[in-house]
């Protein structure tokens, strides 16, 4: 019998949806277990950096079925986007038809892949059905003061031609388009107040275990928080003061200049009437055109120029000089800096341009500053100097405190935190997102739309432009409305929300995806949430899941959530990379620009060059469904899962996906091949005494297990799992092959290999699994069946005796189990209490293992 994958992927596909295999609903008297991984936007196709995320989830749910649990494991579309409406424009095709056509592919090529999820619970953002409930919560956060409207700079992405959040500007440049430098615009937005909970996401970044480390500490360096102080300098020749946020109140003496970002509100008034006005007018719109990773990026000049205004230092009474500089950033403490060039390296840098004054109050040990002398900024620690009362303090261990004290006692300041997060800004001036669900009106104000006239549809007849922006900003049918209070004419807000709000609860909606009555049904996601398991990318540390954590949050305090962390555990899997090919003389090229390995243009050999992470802007992604038809599906989840562990890169191999399907052949044959004999016997079950190769035999299939149930339940490295079922595998091909008369005994321990190995790699490769066990006899699925536990009485080794030479002479023997490997061999002998004594603390060499016999050290 061959194997057809074709056949028998589409046979089991057909069963598995024909008896509802993956519904679930929810069961009090079963655990449940919440597998999850991040939906994707609806781009199309799938790509193989897809397939490798949502084949490691399924391997997951399979297996936590089998071990007994109630497994939700949902699927759905982040649907939203600027992608989706700019490839409208491109294609002049409307987003809501671009968006479900894509869907209704890639939910086929999903399907094609085997993936279990319960398809009931399918949900896409963009539907009314979903965004409604998230209008509800808008309002309900606004009533309760976490969505508010301000006037502020934002950052602007003129190709996208809407506003970005912070966390959306990477390197200076938006997110989605890398070579566009965004600028900061001021304008009316909506945010949401991520700085509530601030303290909160905080402290349980140390409290969530199932996550990695790196995306924690990136979590914590994003929130930032600090501890200082707040100072207050007065304006000369104004009763205003000047509020400064330090965390080195140590060098308030050494102030010699303030700072003040070019957004500060208060520069503007500060300036009027003035000389300066017009130049630092000019500075300040200069400025703005830069962003802020730019402007205080090392590799950047820092300017600035004199506002024409004085502050009091006010510890030293001395007239300051305020200037507005390049690299303050107003959302950062208060957006003014005091400045200490001596002991700031950004600081002296640009003193030394605008031949400002230094005074040196930090002195090191043992020797003397001079700030005339000085080519650099003494940024380590010391003893205060030119300090009035805190001189000879050490500027960390004392003075820091006690400065702060003084401050307070003074009135001049007080301890603070700060923190470097900033809140949420949830406005885009897109068309393809939820509509805010406000209305305007002269009379009243703000005015929330009531619940009863939610969603606030997204009007689909609309014609977007090719410049950008969004049609809703002048489409009258749109924006005209009538005032829910008063009944006078209003008009609705146009802006739409960030995509990134539609992500940061899809998981509790999940649970109740038909719920028609409320956000959230109350009983079924006090049983599902939280998450167990979360699976996606690392590039979504901060974003998403920072987003996600605070949302939780809000839900909690609202009362539909009964937990305030959403994910238990997170898994953020490595991204799948490719050698390039390049032309010699056209350089790098995309996949359609290589034929039989010369370059289409020129034909030249092509050689290859580097490894390079793909990405659909690359155009260097594998297309799945191409694998699938050549392979078949459980080929290509295998390979994507055995080629490394799932946190670790990927690196794409031809060679790796056909070693996957013979490896499947090979399994196929053991059972296809001796179908007859396997189906004469019953499975081995240890009531029969064993030995020789047939009591090997045993023992590797119940190691196995135990090695495959570890590697799944505690680390998820199914590449380690695969590769202890291929020694199984290799061992029974090499009895059968070996084997002469094999008797009834012998075929009933290759049978209970054989369902070992079958039922070891159903997670991983669901439908030949499904196959082989129909074939060993049984009439039901692999979905039914339990998980296998291994024996330890099947464990149990015989001994072998080692000899251990020092330099070719035998100082020692030991006893080892005969099913030890050379490593742990060669780990037994060095454990010796003979050969330690003997060695002592002379240098070990080398360590030679000879035929699992002997094992001879060289000192």
């Amino acid at each position: 019998m061959k194997y057809d994958s074709q056949k028998l992927e589409k046979k089991w596909q057909k069963y598995w949806d024909k008896e509802d295999l993956f519904k679930v609903t929810e069961d009090p008297d079963k655990e449940k277990y919440y597998l999850l991984e991040m939906f994707p936007y609806p781009s199309g196709k799938i790509h193989i950096g897809h397939v490798r995320n949502y084949t490691i989830g399924d391997v997951v749910a399979r297996y936590k079925r089998m071990k007994g649990k109630n497994v939700l494991h949902p699927m759905g579309w982040d649907a939203f986007g600027l992608p989706a409406e700019n490839a409208a424009i491109e294609n002049k095709i409307h987003p809501h038809k671009w968006t479900h056509e894509n869907i209704d592919n890639m939910r086929v090529q999903l399907k094609r892949m085997g993936f279990s999820y319960d398809w009931d619970r399918e949900l896409a953002t963009c539907d009314p059905e979903y965004y409604k409930w998230e209008q509800l919560l808008f309002i309900k956060m606004y009533e309760k003061g976490l969505a508010y409207k301000s006037r502020t700079y934002v950052n602007w992405c003129d190709a996208c031609q809407t506003v970005l959040a912070k966390e959306q500007v990477e390197n200076g440049c938006c997110w989605r388009h890398s070579s566009q430098e965004v600028v900061l615009k001021e304008m009316d937005s909506w945010f949401f107040k991520v700085t509530e909970y601030v303290e909160d996401l905080l402290e349980y970044c140390d409290k969530l275990p199932g996550w990695p480390d790196r995306v924690m500490t990136m979590q914590k360096n994003w929130i930032g928080k600090s501890h200082g102080a707040i100072i207050r300098f007065p304006l000369v020749g104004s009763d205003q003061e000047i509020e400064v946020y330090t965390t080195r109140q140590d060098t308030l003496w050494g102030a010699t200049y303030m700072c003040f970002a070019p957004e500060h509100p208060m520069l503007k008034d500060m300036v009027n009437g003035l000389p300066q006005k017009q130049e630092v007018l000019d500075f300040i719109e200069r400025t703005l055109k830069v962003d802020s990773y730019i402007r205080t990026a090392d590799f950047t000049t820092k300017e600035g120029v004199f506002t024409g205004r004085y502050c009091l230092n006010p510890v030293t009474k001395e007239e300051i000089p305020i200037y507005v500089g390049n690299f303050v950033l107003f959302d950062y403490g208060t957006g003014a800096i005091m400045s200490v060039p001596t002991h700031d390296q950004r600081d002296f840098e640009f003193a030394r341009m605008y031949n400002i004054p230094m005074r040196v109050v930090i002195q090191p040990p043992g020797k003397g500053l001079n700030p005339d002398e000085m080519t650099e900024a003494y940024e380590e620690d010391g003893l205060l100097a030119n300090s009035g009362q805190f001189n000879g303090q050490h500027n960390r261990k004392e003075a820091m405190d006690n400065i702060a004290d003084y401050l307070e006692t003074e009135g001049l300041g007080y301890k603070t935190v700060n923190f470097r997060i900033r809140d949420w800004n949830v406005s885009r001036q897109r068309y393809w997102g939820t509509p805010i669900p406000v209305i305007y009106c002269d009379s009243c104000g703000t005015v929330p739309v009531p619940e009863q006239d939610l969603p606030v549809r997204l009007p689909l007849e609309l014609e977007l432009k090719a410049e950008g922006g969004s049609p809703l900003s002048y489409d009258l049918s749109f924006l005209e409305t009538d005032c829910p209070k008063c009944g006078e004419k209003a008009r609705r807000e146009s802006d739409t929300m960030d995509t990134f709000v539609e992500s940061s609860w899809y998981f509790a909606r999940y649970t109740c995806p038909d719920f028609e009555t409320g956000i959230l049904q109350k009983e079924k996601v006090d049983y599902w949430m939280p998450v167990d398991q979360y699976i996606g990318g690392i590039e979504h540390a901060i974003l998403h899941l920072l987003y996600s954590r605070f949302f939780a949050r809000v839900l909690k305090d609202l009362n539909y959530l009964n937990v305030k962390e959403p994910f238990v555990n997170l898994l953020t899997q490595g991204m799948v990379c490719k050698e390039t090919q390049e032309c010699p003389e056209h350089g790098y090229l995309f996949p359609y620009e290589e034929k039989d390995n010369k370059c289409v243009h020129c034909q030249a050999d092509v050689i290859t060059g580097k490894t390079i992470k793909m990405s659909k802007s690359k155009k260097n992604v594998i297309d799945p469904s191409e694998l699938v038809e050549q392979y078949g599906a459980d080929t290509v989840r295998m390979f994507c899962l055995f080629a490394s562990p799932p946190e670790r890169d990927l690196e794409w191999s031809e060679k790796g996906v056909d070693g996957s399907y013979r490896f499947l052949n090979r399994v196929w044959r053991i059972v296809a091949d001796n179908i007859d004999m396997l189906s004469s016997v019953s499975t081995y079950d240890g009531s029969e005494v064993l030995d020789g190769d047939l009591k090997d035999i045993h023992r590797k299939t119940h190691e196995t297990i135990k090695k495959v149930s570890s590697d799944i339940e505690d680390r998820f490295h199914f590449n380690t799992a695969i590769s202890a079922v291929m020694e199984l595998v290799n061992d029974v091909t090499k009895y059968l092959n070996n084997g002469s008369g094999i008797d009834n005994q012998a075929w009933s321990v290759v049978r209970e290999a054989a369902e070992a190995t079958v039922l070891l790699l159903a997670p991983i490769v669901p439908h030949i699994t499904e196959e082989m066990w129909q074939m060993l006899g049984y009439d039901y699925s692999l979905l039914t069946v339990s998980w296998p536990a291994h024996k330890e009485d099947a464990l149990k080794t015989e001994q072998r005796l080692i000899v251990i030479q020092v330099n070719g002479k035998v100082r020692s023997k030991i006893q080892v189990p005969t099913s030890f490997s050379k490593d742990e061999i060669e780990a037994a002998a060095l454990n010796d209490s003979k050969l330690k004594s003997f060695v002592g603390d002379k240098q070990i060499r080398k360590v030679i293992v000879v035929q699992q016999k002997l094992v001879n050290v060289v000192i």
